[in-house]
């Protein structure tokens, strides 16, 4: 039996702390578990404590992953949109042609209706007898919007756009805060609509704390009514500064404006900081609602962080924290076993105690044996895509920025041993030792294949644009390369 105790771990911060009798925690039985989905905006793993920040202030989820599960090798996509469609769906963008943000090469009736086309996890699980809501930021380029039937969420709280907010009936406008000239602010002041109503919103009123009340309120609704829930929240946080309207109520106030890239550091940091706070109010929702011991969270992001990471077609841009913590999961720790998103749809299947649909094939395999103790490995090899790049690594080895559409046919092939983050990581191209890896991971390539100059929609003019903005010299040497910060081995291309 689970005990439990809350207190203050900083200001505005809770955090649970779980004492274990056993190993496993309570067995997943009858009754299905509920499903708290945590994603978090382009952030990298390094910027939490248990992935080794000796800045952060991540209590809530270090504690996740040291009573849980943390893979220190998790894979997404680079970017926002090709990301959250394979979370969604479970497939790579070979499959569902969701390859950047801005180029989604149109589906068998020439829309990028996603969802009529490929099974969102949001359907299925709302199939199974399960709630389901989505709170924070959707984006999924031309994709349907959560509130489609299709999709399957029965209610949904997110930021939109001035687009979003026009489609409403009497064609509201945005009268809050702004990130910039185009851009509705998603923290302070911010523009959220709420199951087709717009939420009128003061200039103290906090996004993220918006959405987190939402799902509480989900939460509390989904258990009186005796269903089982998936919450899936894709925060907007912490997404990189943009100037004061980044500031939370961990580091000062909406109009705390301050410019220097030390200050943007510190707000970026708070941010992130901020998203423990949170995970840290779910989870007390939880326990208040006496559902925490049949309870599993799993906190991810959808790409690396802005400017060092995100959009390169480096492991580092797809590389992103992945944890899950609760009912029936394995105390592991730390693993070195390997996962991507891919593998999200299958698990709460799985975990929900469900099939997918005859014929609907993935490319993500179910975590819950490894999770919950039932086998001790998980998968031998995980894959990403961005633009037109691949990459795909193993336990020990990466290849990576394999794109022909950059002259970069072969990519850069590395034997990493134990590291996760890109040191001591050694070029194998030429060492006959790795030579059978090699072909193992290029035979996965194979499986999944990728975007070359004949491809039959380059012949249309917005995908030309796309193609023509992607190989300038400025693009290519950004994506085919770390940041200068995070050259930690040799990148020179064959």
């Amino acid at each position: 039996m689970r005990t439990f105790q809350i207190g203050r771990v900083f200001p505005a911060a809770l955090a649970i702390s779980f004492g274990i009798a056993s190993a496993c925690g309570l067995a997943v039985g009858a009754e299905r578990p509920n499903l708290v989905l945590i994603m978090a905006d382009d952030v990298s793993p390094d910027m939490f404590g248990c992935y080794g920040s000796a800045d952060a202030k991540t209590p809530n989820l270090d504690r996740m992953a040291r009573e849980g599960v943390m893979f220190r090798t998790a894979w997404a996509s680079a970017l926002c949109c090709p990301a959250r469609a394979e979370i969604m769906t479970g497939r790579y963008a070979s499959r569902t042609g969701f390859w950047s943000n801005g180029f989604a090469i149109p589906q068998a009736d020439g829309s990028n209706n996603l969802f009529k086309h490929h099974h969102s996890f949001g359907r299925l699980m709302q199939q199974a007898g399960y709630a389901t809501a989505v709170a924070g930021k959707w984006h999924i380029g031309g994709a349907e919007h959560p509130s489609e039937p299709c999709v399957g969420f029965d209610e949904y709280c997110l930021w939109e756009g001035q687009k979003e907010l026009a489609a409403l009936p009497g064609g509201p406008k945005h009268t809050g805060a702004w990130e910039d000239d185009t851009t509705t602010s998603r923290y302070w002041h911010p523009a959220v609509i709420r199951n087709h109503e717009v939420v009128p919103t003061k200039p103290g009123d906090f996004g993220p704390d918006i959405f987190t009340e939402f799902l509480c309120d989900f939460m509390e609704r989904s258990v009186k009514s005796g269903k089982p829930f998936l919450a899936y929240y894709p925060m907007v946080a912490p997404h990189g500064t943009r100037g004061g309207v980044t500031t939370c109520p961990l580091y000062g106030q909406p109009g705390d404006l301050a410019g220097s890239r030390d200050d943007n550091a510190k707000r970026f940091r708070a941010l992130n900081d901020y998203i423990d706070v949170l995970v840290g109010r779910l989870q007390k929702k939880a326990l208040e609602l006496d559902v925490l011991e049949n309870t599993i969270f799993i906190f991810c992001a959808d790409n690396g962080t802005a400017v060092t990471a995100k959009s390169r077609g480096v492991e580092r841009g797809c590389r992103v924290p992945f944890i899950v913590w609760g009912a029936g999961i394995e105390r592991r720790g730390p693993t070195a076993e390997i996962c991507d998103l891919s593998d999200i749809l299958p698990t709460l299947i799985d975990f929900a105690g469900a099939k997918l649909p005859s014929g609907y094939e993935v490319d993500g395999r179910s975590l819950k044996p490894f999770l919950t103790g039932q086998a001790d490995t998980h998968r031998e090899t995980i894959f990403a895509c961005i633009g037109g790049t691949r990459l795909v690594r193993s336990r020990t080895h990466l290849l990576e920025v394999v794109c022909p559409l950059l002259d970069a046919p072969h990519g850069r092939f590395y034997f990493c041993g134990t590291s996760h983050d890109g040191r001591d990581y050694q070029r194998a191209e030429a060492n006959p030792v790795h030579a059978e890896v090699r072909r193992q991971l290029d035979a996965v390539l194979a499986e999944h294949p990728g975007l070359t100059a004949e491809h039959p929609y380059f012949a249309q003019q917005r995908a030309t644009r796309w193609l023509k903005a992607y190989q300038t010299p400025t693009v290519r040497e950004k994506h085919l390369h770390n940041h200068k910060d995070y050259r930690f081995y040799d990148e020179t291309l064959p």
